[in-house]
């Protein structure tokens, strides 16, 4: 069963450890890669051979009974991410694709991939976007920048601070940090929209895994919240559409990928993730998959099972009357905010014949009100 990292690595004082992040331990020397809630993966050149070439594994899939090295890892990988991007139909001729790029292992991860499998083609662009949200010490805008410009892909950047005027550190002194997630993600999606409609984007896409979206799933079981998950997957006019390469991917294999491909990714958790339910749902997901290693798979195809696809109208949204952003009335979340969040915004183009009635304010509104109100 799983153990604590320092029990289960005992080299920390070892030239080669690099460090660790959640369940992951990192060595330079890439044959050394503990994930405590799955495989031990070991310098053990004698007994881990590659079930496909029998050159020397570094990874021992638990889901599928394989050890694979590092071709036909990065061969495997790949063919997962572009195959959920193919069946999704996620990137299109004509297509600008933004990764939010955070320097994590995700965002780093996919920005490798997507440029990789772009780079050839003149009828799709890649760029990066980072926000920086102000948390003390966690993250460092300059690591994303050195990523993206290392891989020559264009960068741009945004903070909480010039667009709303507070940090996520102020919002988490104000109404405490258990309730830091459920702001930042309302605020960091309007935020990174804006950007999008200012630059072309057409898709966005994001480092998420495997893991992630099991969480979500199970998240959304224990809230009790059927409409989440029930409610068709929404491609509405006028938004940023999300794409993710890696959904079908477990964590510890992105992980990987990060490792071996990219360098000076950040290693270190939001500090705020850990009061949130889905740091509890993680643990206890991670605890069960040891045991039943297709677990998470099961909860991502029952989530699309029970969404399905839909595409919204312009008759799905409602205009903020503060700021005139416009966003999904089902969902009410943001999808487009204008500089200023102070008194009436821009006018926003609806399309012709749509009926899209304004009244109440969107959920970014909401948070700055009441982030304001506790100040």
């Amino acid at each position: 069963p799983p153990v604590p990292a320092h029990e289960a690595f005992e080299g920390e004082q070892d030239p080669e450890f690099v460090g660790v992040q959640g369940s992951h331990v990192f060595c330079r020397n890439r044959h050394l890669l503990h994930n405590l809630c799955g495989a031990v993966i070991k310098d053990d050149r004698e007994s881990m051979k590659c079930s496909k070439c029998r050159r020397d594994a570094i990874l021992f899939q638990r889901y599928s009974g394989l050890h694979l090295c590092e071709n036909h890892f990065n061969r495997d990988f790949e063919a997962k991410a572009k195959r959920a991007i193919r069946e999704h139909r996620w990137i299109e001729s004509g297509d600008t694709v933004a990764v939010a790029l955070s320097g994590s292992k995700g965002s780093s991860a996919a920005l490798f991939f997507l440029n990789r499998l772009l780079c050839e083609r003149r009828d799709v662009r890649l760029m990066a976007i980072t926000v920086d949200e102000g948390i003390a010490g966690y993250r460092d805008p300059g690591k994303a920048r050195a990523i993206a410009e290392g891989m020559g892909v264009p960068w741009v950047t945004a903070s909480f601070q010039e667009e709303y005027g507070v940090t996520l550190d102020e919002i988490a002194g104000r109404k405490g940090a258990a309730l830091a997630c459920s702001c930042c993600g309302v605020l960091r999606r309007a935020l990174m929209d804006r950007i999008a409609h200012e630059h072309g984007v057409t898709k966005f896409a994001c480092g998420l895994s495997l893991d992630d979206e099991a969480q979500s799933v199970m998240m959304s079981a224990l809230r009790g919240d059927a409409d989440r998950l029930t409610r068709p997957l929404r491609e509405a006019e006028g938004t940023v559409p999300r794409i993710k390469p890696f959904m079908y991917i477990p964590e510890r294999e992105v992980a990987l990928y990060a490792f071996l491909h990219v360098e000076g990714f950040d290693l270190a958790d939001c500090p705020y993730a850990g009061d949130a339910l889905r740091g509890d749902v993680r643990r206890i997901l991670d605890d069960y998959t040891y045991r039943h290693p297709a677990t998470k798979y099961s909860l991502v195809n029952l989530g699309e099972a029970l969404r399905g696809a839909e595409r919204v109208t312009g008759e799905g949204f409602r205009v903020c009357e503060r700021c005139g952003g416009r966003w999904v009335a089902a969902c009410d979340v943001p999808t487009e905010q204008s500089r200023s969040t102070e008194g009436a915004g821009p006018e926003v183009e609806i399309p012709e014949g749509s009926r899209v009635p304004r009244g109440k304010i969107c959920r970014v509104c909401q948070v700055l009100d009441e982030v304001r109100k506790k100040a």
